[in-house]
């Protein structure tokens, strides 16, 4: 990976459970790619927003919010949703409708040989970016080819001791498009632009950042535990502690996968690490100037993510000969290709735009 890359390198990251002996497709159809939106509330049943409930096939999120606004007699920005969800495949997501003052209109009408809605209720406030608990998958992994005898093994490691929390490619964009856009936004800052793509680009630009520093913590081998200096964070949490002493309690709750060692979300402000920890993440960014000062000059506050994803429970089951299942859960902002890479070869650029 360079500091001026074609692509963000993903196929280039190192793995955790060493390397993959088998290939498999994915989304041979969108049948074979399910996933379901865990919402992690319960609507409140009153309210002006409209709550619907949709199973999609092959279809894109943003294009059904747009229906959904225009049956509904509404602007676009009055209609949320919690996340992207990918369009070759089949989902379950919620979409929220602010509805002041107005009946509800016959939802049925967005039905169709690829829309579904499964529930409408009501609520009292917008479904707004990033409100889910997390997502449900199941995936068919076909025409596997190599040693793929080990597959059930790696999910039983997997479970044990989680994967590397790397953001997918799908957050770069086509050959590291949105990389790309991200140092054009650099060069001119009063660029005018869309305020979705800026937001997109600058997230690429950290995700790339933080990229670097777990592929480095994952060939040091300590992706999984903790060094001197770090910032720890709870599982399922955004909180994170700092402590100046790796003791026994650290180490045991880092093992049973309560706590996990953290990477910066690069931005303004005073790291949090210090020591070992600090010297990695700057080895590891060393040759990113670019990246790290044009984020800090569109004002983004630094943060903190886990390094570690915990998947405990990732399930296989063989379908046929040369294809298998895979089911598991993951909270919000992850990623099914960290998984997936873990275990298999496969195509990430053929990974569609949501």
């Amino acid at each position: 990976m360079t500091e001026h890359p074609d692509c963000p390198g993903f196929d280039d990251l190192p793995r955790a459970h060493g390397e993959v002996t088998c290939r498999g497709r994915i989304r041979v159809s969108p049948e074979d790619f399910r996933v379901d939106e865990i919402l992690g509330f319960d609507p409140t049943g009153q309210g002006e927003h409209a709550l619907l409930h949709i199973r999609k096939t092959g279809e894109n999120t943003d294009h059904v919010a747009q229906r959904i606004a225009r049956l509904a007699g509404v602007k676009p920005m009055d209609v949320g949703y919690a996340g992207l969800k990918d369009r070759h495949a089949v989902t379950t997501q919620w979409f929220s409708v602010r509805l002041a003052g107005k009946a509800d209109p016959d939802w049925r009408a967005l039905e169709s040989e690829s829309i579904a809605v499964l529930r409408h209720t009501r609520h009292d406030r917008k479904l707004k970016r990033g409100a889910l608990a997390g997502n449900r998958f199941r995936i068919i992994l076909r025409g596997l080819e190599g040693v793929c005898d080990g597959l059930e093994a790696r999910c039983a490691a997997i479970r044990a001791a989680g994967v590397p929390n790397y953001f997918g490619p799908q957050r770069f964009g086509h050959g590291g498009r949105n990389l790309q856009e991200a140092l054009r936004l650099f060069a001119d800052p009063r660029r005018r632009i869309d305020r979705n793509k800026r937001s997109l680009y600058l997230s690429a630009a950290r995700s790339y950042l933080f990229n670097r520093v777990l592929a480095g913590r994952v060939e040091h081998g300590s992706w999984n535990r903790g060094v001197e200096g770090d910032a720890f964070m709870f599982t399922g949490s955004n909180a994170f502690f700092k402590t100046d002493k790796l003791d026994e309690d650290i180490q045991r709750r880092v093992e049973a996968l309560t706590i996990h060692p953290s990477g910066t979300l690069w931005g303004r402000g005073d790291p949090v690490i210090s020591g070992t920890a600090l010297a990695m993440e700057r080895a590891a960014l060393a040759q990113c100037a670019e990246f790290r000062e044009g984020l800090e000059r569109c004002g983004l506050e630094v943060g903190r993510r886990a390094l570690r994803l915990p998947v405990p429970d990732l399930e296989f089951a063989g379908v046929e000969d040369s294809a298998c299942e895979l089911t598991f859960s993951l909270p919000a902002g992850t990623y099914a290709t960290t998984v997936l890479r873990e275990l298999v070869e496969f195509d990430p650029q053929g990974w569609p735009d949501t």
